[in-house]
């Protein structure tokens, strides 16, 4: 797999490490990874995965997003309290990086 320049701008940092690599960045944008719960704990697990290029995300939570959530559950905002946790994170992961 051949990074574009945007992946090799957006993934530099992972690429200079040794232990990474480009052909270890190649793996994680080939990566899929399911995330049950995307409450305090799987909020911050989503975004770092994001972050770091996994390729596709599923994510699985059937409760919606509380005005008590939102002081440890990074991902979500107020405009997404009463909205489905797993669109709130979606929508938040597509922000972070649309790849």
């Amino acid at each position: 797999m051949t990074l574009t320049d945007d992946q090799l701008q957006r993934y530099a940092r992972h690429i200079v490490l040794r232990e990474v690599g480009g052909r270890g960045q190649a793996a994680l944008l080939k990566a899929r990874v399911l995330v049950v719960g995307a409450g305090g704990l799987g909020s911050a697990c989503l975004q770092y995965l994001a972050a770091a290029g996994i390729g596709a995300i599923g994510i699985v939570d059937d409760d919606v997003v509380e005005l008590s959530n939102l002081q440890r559950q990074v991902l979500h905002g107020t405009p997404d309290v009463g909205t489905l946790k797993a669109e709130s994170a979606a929508r938040a992961l597509a922000r972070l990086n649309p790849g």
